[in-house]
């Protein structure tokens, strides 16, 4: 609207105002400050009160079009308005410029601070991507649709430094406000592996938006690379944190009946007792169904990071169950009630595995086997 009235009604106006006192004794700018100023005023306090309204992340959007529209009105407003008479038009549309710009550039620190010291009690139980993450990683792609404009918005309070370097400064800025926020939230899961297992959904969000946006340009390989790594490590904090029973289970190593306490009788050709065979079978399937009926309602909503993980966990768990079958397997299975210990073959534990992260409620697994 601004736009159209200083392109189209004023324009006309100072052309029509110009001809009416061409060659006469009047002062035209002066004529044309009169009869203009009542619009001129009434649009800029428009602007006026839009810079000066209460801030908020979802006005920025609104200020940078006005900005953007403003700065492109700058040279016909020196046209239309020229002259001593109409100087203070000039001088107050170029003061709304530069308003609109700084309370742009306060509503940034605004939002970084919002970022890192939301306190929103939202705790996603399936340790998915957080509603927070996902909304500032939509406002960030969103403004790389306003580059142009925030280079210039940069350049009325930057000097001696590129753009690009200020709008990768704010971006840079954001990005980490988020991650912090995340790592605050992490600590409100009681289950350590559930923690890292949230911390690796959402920086691989991040990370995977940045790649897919122009964000990539600005952020840079090293960004991208750093971030990678820290989803990498927060996989592996959880496989170790999740898994670590799981595993014990499947080692006899410093168990008791294993150190000579037992008799000849009691002990297989592997030295180890039947009765910590027993209960370490009894602890390995105890300790998978626990993690079966918990994990399979937890959520990696990427496929491809899901299935990355669900390998990884295979590599580990399987080649240790089956040698472990393998190792100590006749010795239940020869007993009154095998199907009590060796719940699952190695097939079975894989295709359940294939359950995890799917975030939905699967029954109990069924006792199926056999070797």
């Amino acid at each position: 609207m601004l736009f159209e009235q200083v392109k189209l009604l004023l324009t006309g106006e100072r052309k029509i105002c110009d001809q009416i006192f061409e060659g006469g004794n009047f002062n035209k700018d002066q004529c044309f400050a009169e009869m203009a100023t009542n619009s001129v005023v009434t649009l800029l306090s428009f602007g006026d009160a839009v810079a000066k309204s209460k801030r908020s992340p979802e006005k920025l959007f609104v200020l940078l079009d006005m900005y953007e529209v403003m700065r492109e009105l700058q040279p016909e407003i020196e046209v239309v308005f020229e002259g001593k008479a109409c100087s203070e038009m000039r001088e107050a549309a170029l003061g709304l410029t530069k308003r609109l710009a700084q309370t742009a550039q306060e509503t940034f620190a605004d939002f970084e601070e919002a970022v890192e010291k939301d306190a929103s009690k939202t705790i996603v139980q399936d340790g998915t991507v957080h509603p927070l993450t996902s909304y500032v990683i939509n406002y960030v792609k969103f403004l790389f649709d306003y580059q142009s404009t925030l280079k210039l918005l940069f350049q009325e309070f930057e000097t001696g430094n590129e753009t690009e370097s200020q709008l990768a400064v704010v971006t840079t800025r954001i990005m980490q406000a988020l991650q912090n926020n995340l790592d605050g939230k992490s600590k409100q899961y009681k289950d350590p592996a559930l923690t890292h297992l949230f911390l690796m959904n959402n920086v691989h969000y991040m990370v995977r938006s940045v790649r897919r946006s122009e964000a990539k340009d600005i952020l840079g390989d090293d960004w991208i690379q750093r971030h990678r790594r820290i989803v990498q490590q927060n996989a592996n904090q959880y496989k170790r944190v999740a898994w670590a029973k799981v595993l014990q289970a499947l080692s006899v190593q410093g168990a008791p009946g294993s150190t000579g306490s037992s008799t000849p009788a009691d002990l297989n050709s592997s030295g180890v007792s039947r009765a910590v065979i027993k209960e370490r079978f009894k602890a390995f399937n105890t300790q998978f169904e626990e993690l079966h009926a918990k994990q399979s309602l937890w959520i990696v909503p990427d496929q491809e990071l899901r299935e990355s993980l669900r390998l990884a966990i295979a590599e580990v768990l399987l080649p240790a169950y089956r040698s472990f079958i393998k190792r100590f397997g006749n010795v239940v299975g020869s007993g009154k009630n095998p199907l009590k210990y060796i719940r699952y073959s190695p097939e079975l534990v894989d295709k359940l595995l294939n359950e995890f992260f799917e975030g939905q409620q699967y029954g109990e697994p069924k006792h199926q086997h056999r070797l």
